[in-house]
């Protein structure tokens, strides 16, 4: 006998899964009525700020306009060129200020220089302090000149009297503590002349300030001589050579003369013509035999021996 068949009922099909709602990340919104705004309300007042006295008002002065630059100064043809205007003030020569021109130490309202500028005699000339450095380095020398020597530059064979200024020459007795440098013969040139036939103190200088007081157009640097003669002086030739006497058509400034012994002159002058000395004695019948420079200003020979040279100290002026 066969079983019978026992049919099971079908299972109904899964549903689909419905996506997973995402959770909200921030704080969770209140829920309920939002409440109404008091359109009444007033924010809370804040508490008044203490009065502070500041005194009286001080009115504040108007703001300045902005300065305009000066009017840059065009000098003419007729004004001076500026090595010539430093020279005139005593800053220093016109050979040194070519020299600090070139250098670049001079400025003009503010602007450097260049060589062969010309200036307006107000204008505001500056000079670089590498310029007075260089110009307190600078030498001055004084030579006791033996006769046959020339002041300047050879001529007739005779040697110039700088080659009489090296290191075996210096006086002994020097008081200067300046040391001997071969660049102190740079630019050294002598501040007057003295001729062949004499001797004495002639001076050489490498700063340009002492050139100008010595010889400068303006000098009025006194130099005495001590002056041998020979010949009849009477009281009209003396009056003569202190003042009446002219050389080349112009007259000759006063100078002081006496007699310093029996056969000697003592002259003070404040000018350096050519041979004025001679030419003068020549004038009033006298011939002079030997001549001798002893003071420069306030600068005197002294004990200095002939043929040997000396410094000039510092605070030593002519």
């Amino acid at each position: 006998m066969s079983r019978p068949t026992l049919k099971l009922p079908k299972k109904p099909p899964k549903p689909a899964p419905t996506p997973a709602k995402r959770k909200p990340t921030g704080p969770p919104r209140p829920r309920g009525p939002k409440p109404e705004a008091n359109p009444a309300a007033k924010p809370a007042s804040r508490p008044p700020r203490p009065r502070v006295d500041r005194g009286p008002r001080v009115d504040r002065a108007p703001a300045k306009p902005a300065t305009q630059p000066a009017p840059v100064k065009v000098a003419s043809s007729d004004d001076p060129r500026l090595s010539k205007r430093m020279g005139e003030l005593g800053l220093c020569s016109r050979r040194e200020a070519d020299e600090w021109i070139e250098n670049g130490w001079v400025k003009v309202d503010g602007v450097v220089a260049t060589l062969g500028l010309r200036v307006k005699p107000d204008a505001k000339i500056e000079v670089d302090p590498t310029a007075s450095r260089h110009q307190s380095e600078q030498v001055t020398i004084i030579l006791n000149k033996p006769m046959g020597y020339v002041s300047g530059q050879p001529e007739d064979g005779h040697q110039p009297a700088m080659v009489l200024i090296k290191p075996e020459n210096r006086w002994a007795e020097d008081p200067s503590t300046t040391k001997f440098q071969h660049t102190h013969l740079r630019g050294l040139a002598p501040a007057g002349r003295l001729d062949i036939d004499s001797t004495g103190l002639i001076v050489f200088t490498q700063d340009g300030r002492v050139a100008k007081r010595l010889i400068g157009q303006d000098s009025e640097v006194e130099k005495e001589y001590l002056v041998r003669v020979e010949g009849t002086l009477d009281e009209a030739g003396m009056n003569k050579l202190r003042h009446g006497l002219e050389l080349d058509g112009v007259k000759l400034k006063p100078a002081q003369v006496s007699w310093a012994n029996e056969d000697q002159l003592r002259f003070a002058l404040r000018e350096g013509r050519k041979r004025q000395i001679r030419r003068m004695c020549e004038m009033v019948g006298l011939v002079v035999t030997a001549l001798k420079r002893v003071r420069t200003g306030a600068v005197p020979l002294g004990k200095l021996p002939v043929g040997q040279w000396r410094y000039l100290r510092r605070g030593e002026k002519f």
